[in-house]
């Protein structure tokens, strides 16, 4: 009997944007209608929640095909997804005009400006929380679903 672990590696790697993503989308909707924010975040959210969960799951396949010869660790694996997907989300922003590269920092939405110093800490941060989510999360699931 077949098994089909990928399918099963892309079920675990979408459970956690999956359930985040709208949480997020509540919190902006809040933010942009409840307190009338002058950001327009919706036009920058909604292809990424079609994205980010796919990646993801396409990721743990990865990661379920790769392991028999790296042995990476599934929270390693997954620390390096930012590092594919900072890159690609900040070319698809620019060319959309939904980010402006400047001399000392980003302009997001032509409103809200964010100094090239922060953006460090918070990519360290983003690795950090993608090495725990994977370690803990996905690392949990792939093992309740035998692909671990």
């Amino acid at each position: 009997m077949n098994t089909h672990p990928y399918l099963r590696a892309f079920l675990a790697g979408i459970f956690v944007p999956t359930l985040i993503l709208p949480v997020m989308l509540t919190g902006f909707v809040v933010i942009r209608l409840v307190l009338q924010a002058p950001v327009p975040i919706e036009r920058g959210l909604v292809f990424p929640m079609a994205l980010v969960p796919v990646l993801w799951g396409l990721w743990n396949m990865l990661w379920l095909g790769s392991h028999a010869s790296t042995h990476l660790p599934v929270g390693l694996h997954g620390a390096v997804l930012p590092l594919l997907l900072l890159p690609a989300g900040a070319t698809i922003a620019s060319s959309l005009g939904i980010l402006v590269l400047g001399s000392h920092g980003m302009t997001w939405f032509q409103t809200s400006d964010v100094p090239y110093a922060w953006i460090a800490p918070g990519f360290l941060a983003a690795l950090a929380a993608y090495y725990l989510v994977w370690k803990y999360i996905v690392g949990f699931i792939n093992r309740v679903l035998g692909i671990a």
